[in-house]
């Protein structure tokens, strides 16, 4: 019999079993006596259940969170109702002894709280039970009650518009039953907290009546049982009456404000402190005000001064923190949301995202630079950047989207090149940029870092600093030219992945107006678009501008015929570009001095690479290409150590080749072709590199 008693309750779940106990045992505790040691656990547990359900009902979203709420506010006036009875048995029977006779939580609670006062304590206890029940409890009923009558009331109303969605087939029958569950659900969650809070006022009431029993039946058993003086039985049983009423009457304050939370709440997606954040956060200009009123207040002749100028800046620094935050939080929507269209419920085309060409993120602190819009200092430089760009490369390349990114550390950039990095750097939004001299700099106080363009010396200065480090030979810019400067060399080195099928469509619809009759004859007659865009891009690869859009057009139109790929017409195109090309490193030196490729290691070249126009990968023998890079590090390093442009001079047929291996190891490093060079030019050889002995090795 015993097993199958133990079998039949392990196999009952412990969630069933443990609520049916716990009201069982709350009855007990009216009829059974309870040892002191046992009052003061209960006590304990009834304070800590009662927090618990406050802090459960801060968090709840919905009444749907905790539809059990009546009942537990039932069960919890029950424990509070049989505790009473429980210490009032104690009280009577044993408080003779003294304040300590029905435990320490009693015992504490009348000392602790009310100082031993037994008067004072009444007086609490009264106080504390008139807040019980007549301001939150009575509020929270009164609430209930139309809550209920309001959602009886609206009842028919959803379920007629539950069964139109049905109808319409906008809601499935799974669905519609869920939402009728859910209507008739808040109509009995809302009617039974009507009902519970009667409850909690009756709780409050018995707890006026339960300390009247305890102080004159105390005083009565105190005189005529254990012949107390009137006086000491008077202190004696009001101590255990006021800290018995006590006890019982903060967790019911407790749980009563619960209850008030509950069903005061508007059902949300936030729980009570986020709506609470969200919106007394929503607007800075109450903290100011109560910021300006406190501190009028606080500076008047008699009042306490430190009390109130105190809060007066702990609300102005609030109120800032939130104006700033809502600054940001303008400019983020403004940034991301200015071109995005209503969200429409059906998946379309729209909500492909499109990766921007070009754009520049900042982190939060950057944000100052482009605050005014199109009138900041640094949208204006990005648009004299692309109108320079224009001008100089021969193209309109894509307008740079600036947005910011909450992810970036709060003084990074980066700029993205069709959804990609391709650099970033940092820079102080209140300070200058020091680029530190050619020579030996003086001291400069301030941060020490790297231009995040040329990687050059320099260091961030106070604005207050900026004539100091000029007059030390300083180079001083504004944190909008620096990243300004980034912007335009990432531009120029990336300008051949910007130049796109659609912006040669532009700039061949641009010409045709001016030249219409060549343009006719050449794209796409004699030349596709595509190969006049892979003309370009390699022009761009290597920093020659294409704004003669014309002597390019007309070389696609001579070739074609003969060299139809776009690596075939480089050489020509370059040919007849050769005064551009020229001017563009040299500008207008009256001489020109280079380095040279021995003939030797050209021929060992020209064997590797056959009768391609360029390498297989760009790549030659490993042994060689080490040998050469080697050989063009050096070079370069020292031509740029004595001021010359760091251009080597090969045949044109191996000048492709070893122009992209030599941009691998030193971008700056330019590879002509002999033919490229101006026959008046006054040139020399500053040296001669690869040669036989070298090559040999």
């Amino acid at each position: 019999m015993r097993a199958l008693v133990a079998n039949a309750l392990s196999s009952i779940p412990i969630s069933q079993i443990a609520a049916p106990l716990l009201v069982l045992l709350v009855l007990g505790l009216m009829l059974l006596p309870l040892p002191p040691l046992a009052l003061d656990i209960f006590f304990t547990f009834n304070i800590g259940v009662s927090m618990i359900i406050l802090l459960t009902a801060l968090q709840l979203k919905s009444f749907k969170d905790m539809v059990a709420f009546p009942t537990i506010l039932l069960v919890t006036t029950l424990l509070r109702l049989s505790l009473n009875v429980a210490s009032t048995r104690v009280v009577l029977m044993q408080g003779h002894t003294g304040p300590d006779a029905a435990g320490k939580v009693i015992e504490s609670f009348a000392q602790v709280l009310v100082g031993g006062n037994y008067v004072v304590g009444v007086i609490v206890f009264i106080v504390v039970t008139i807040i019980n029940f007549v301001v939150i409890t009575k509020g929270a009923g009164r609430v209930a009650e139309v809550s209920a009558r309001f959602t009886l009331d609206a009842m028919p109303g959803k379920q007629m518009a539950i069964d139109a969605d049905l109808n319409a087939g906008i809601i499935r029958d799974d669905e519609a039953k869920r939402r009728r569950a859910d209507v008739a659900q808040e109509a009995d969650f809302y009617g039974s907290m009507d009902g519970a809070s009667k409850f909690v006022r009756g709780d409050a009431i018995a707890g006026i009546i339960i300390l009247i029993i305890n102080l004159l039946g105390g005083i009565a058993v105190g005189m005529l049982q254990f012949d107390l003086p009137f006086m000491k039985a008077l202190e004696t049983y009001a101590t255990l009456a006021v800290g018995d009423g006590l006890v019982a009457q903060v967790p019911a304050l407790i749980v009563s404000t619960a209850a008030g939370v509950v069903v005061t709440r508007v059902a949300t997606d936030e729980d009570f402190g986020e709506q609470v954040a969200s919106q007394l956060g929503a607007s800075a200009f109450p903290l100011f005000l109560a910021a300006i009123i406190l501190g009028i207040l606080g500076v008047i002749p008699g009042m306490p001064h430190f009390a109130f100028l105190t809060f007066a800046v702990a609300f102005a620094a609030v109120g800032y923190a939130l104006h700033r935050r809502a600054k940001a939080e303008l400019l983020r929507v403004a940034t991301v949301e200015a071109a995005a269209k209503a969200p429409s419920e059906e998946v379309n085309w729209s909500d492909v995202p499109v990766v921007e060409p070009l754009s520049l993120e900042l982190g939060y602190r950057l944000i100052r630079l482009v605050d005014a819009g199109d009138q900041s200092d640094l949208i204006k430089r990005i648009r004299a950047i692309r109108k320079k760009f224009v001008a100089e490369v021969g193209f309109l390349i894509p307008s740079v989207h600036v947005r910011d990114n909450l992810q970036l550390p709060p003084e990074n950039y980066r700029f993205m090149i069709f959804g990609a990095e391709v650099a970033r750097g940092q820079i102080l939004p209140d300070r200058f940029l020091a680029i530190e001299p050619a020579t030996e700099p003086a001291h400069l106080d301030g941060v020490r870092v790297l231009d995040p363009t040329f990687k050059m010396p320099a260091v961030w200065i106070y604005p207050n600093q900026r004539d100091s480090a000029l007059a030390k030979g300083y180079t001083v810019v504004e944190p909008s030219v620096v990243l300004a400067t980034h912007l335009d060399q990432i531009v120029r080195m990336h300008a051949h992945e910007l130049l796109g099928r659609q912006e040669v469509q532009d700039l061949v619809d641009h010409f045709r107006a001016r030249f219409p009759k060549l343009v006719e004859e050449t794209v796409p007659k004699n030349v596709s678009l595509q190969v006049v865009q892979k003309m370009l891009q390699l022009l761009l690869e290597e920093g020659i501008p294409i704004r003669d859009f014309r002597t390019v057009l007309e070389v696609a139109a001579e070739q074609a015929g003969k060299d139809p790929q776009p690596l075939q017409l480089l050489a020509p195109l370059r040919f007849a570009l050769r005064r551009t090309i020229v001017q563009e490193v040299f500008g207008d030196a009256p001489s020109i001095r280079v380095a040279a490729v021995h003939p030797d290691f050209e021929r060992i070249i020209e064997q590797a690479v056959g009768n391609l126009p360029v390498a297989p990968d760009g790549a030659i023998e490993p042994g060689l290409m080490r040998f050469y890079e080697g050989e063009v590090t050096a070079v370069v390093d020292d031509m740029e150590s004595l001021g010359l442009p760091p251009v080597i001079v090969a045949s044109a047929r191996n000048r492709l080749t070893l122009s992209r291996i030599a941009r691998k190891v030193r971008p700056q490093a330019v590879v002509l072709g002999m033919n490229e060079m101006p026959v008046d030019a006054d040139l020399s050889f500053h040296r001669v590199i690869c040669s036989r002995q070298g090559a040999s090795q």
